[in-house]
């Protein structure tokens, strides 16, 4: 009979495509773990996994029986999360996944609350960008994701949860001393320097700029708010910075100044995502109120 160690191997290669890596993942030997693969296509006849000394590749049979797994450790996740639903909140590990462009400037201000006010929750955190997290919450590789709207996460529900406006960051030698307040159209667009392709915030905050159909010019790409903020010190441009993420990029930078974007409706979004059918939503209500209320206390 097919087991579920068997299938959670299998997963394993599936996402390392390396047998060994999977072993070490799955905390088994490898012999244990090639053992039950060639069980588990000895009682399937099919050949899930092509290997030779130097890759492993996943037959087209294989990623059929794959997917099904994958469904089937869903769903066997949610019957043990059930037996969860009746305990205290929040007295079972949970795991949320974060983008980058959220986490170090969320988490230092609503964490430490969390474990004042639940001092025995485990929660792993994931930082992974936002189409990473958005199949990792589908496959239920994490119970939730913390995500920067708006974004594409067709058949997954948000719990919003905070709305923030960008701010121009510029050198202060370049910054008019009592500008408070700047709009789109008086951006000096060659000078403003943002993430490079593939982080949402980019998107954002061109949109914001409503300059979403047209490619920034820019001969600096970053993966990184710090190192943009280094780079306006250095006076080689501007960027644009989440509200949440002011404190913590230029609190020490006395040569830098923060204007408010003025344009129309909040930037992005904030919000929880998760699985239309996740069994511990309401732990996930308390956790969001508990962040509603420490973002109100430090970034309002």
């Amino acid at each position: 009979m097919i087991s579920i160690k068997q299938l959670h191997y299998a997963l394993a290669i599936e996402k390392t495509l390396h047998f060994k890596k999977a072993a070490e993942a799955c905390n088994v030997s490898q012999s244990a773990l090639s053992t039950a693969i060639n069980e588990l296509e000895k009682q399937l006849d099919v050949i899930i996994f092509e290997r030779n000394n130097k890759q492993v590749l996943v037959t087209s049979n294989g990623k059929l029986i794959l997917n099904k797994a994958k469904k089937l450790k869903l769903e066997l996740d949610e019957l043990l999360q059930i037996s969860q639903a009746n305990k205290q909140p929040l007295s079972s590990p949970m795991s949320i996944g974060v983008i980058p462009t959220i986490g170090p400037y969320l988490l230092p201000k609503v964490l430490p609350e969390v474990r004042r006010q639940h001092p025995g929750f485990k929660l792993k955190i994931v930082e992974e960008q936002s189409h990473i997290l958005v199949d990792m919450v589908r496959t239920g590789e994490v119970d939730a994701a913390i995500l920067a709207l708006p974004y594409p996460i067709d058949g997954l529900m948000s719990f919003d949860f905070w709305q923030e406006d960008f701010y121009l960051v510029c050198h202060k030698d370049e910054c008019p001393g009592n500008m408070q307040e700047i709009t789109s159209e008086e951006l000096e667009i060659d000078k403003l320097m943002l993430l490079k392709d593939g982080h949402c915030l980019k998107e954002h905050a061109l949109a914001a700029c409503r300059l979403q159909s047209k490619k920034q010019e820019s001969d600096f790409d970053s993966a990184s708010l710090h190192t943009l903020i280094q780079m306006v010190a250095g006076k080689l441009g501007t960027t644009l910075v989440p509200q949440m993420a002011l404190d913590q990029l230029i609190y020490n930078e006395s040569e830098l100044r923060a204007v408010h974007l003025n344009e129309p409706d909040s930037h992005r979004t904030i919000a929880l995502v998760i699985r239309p059918n996740y069994v511990r939503t309401n732990e996930l209500t308390l956790l969001k109120d508990i962040f509603i209320e420490q973002l109100l206390e430090k970034c309002s």
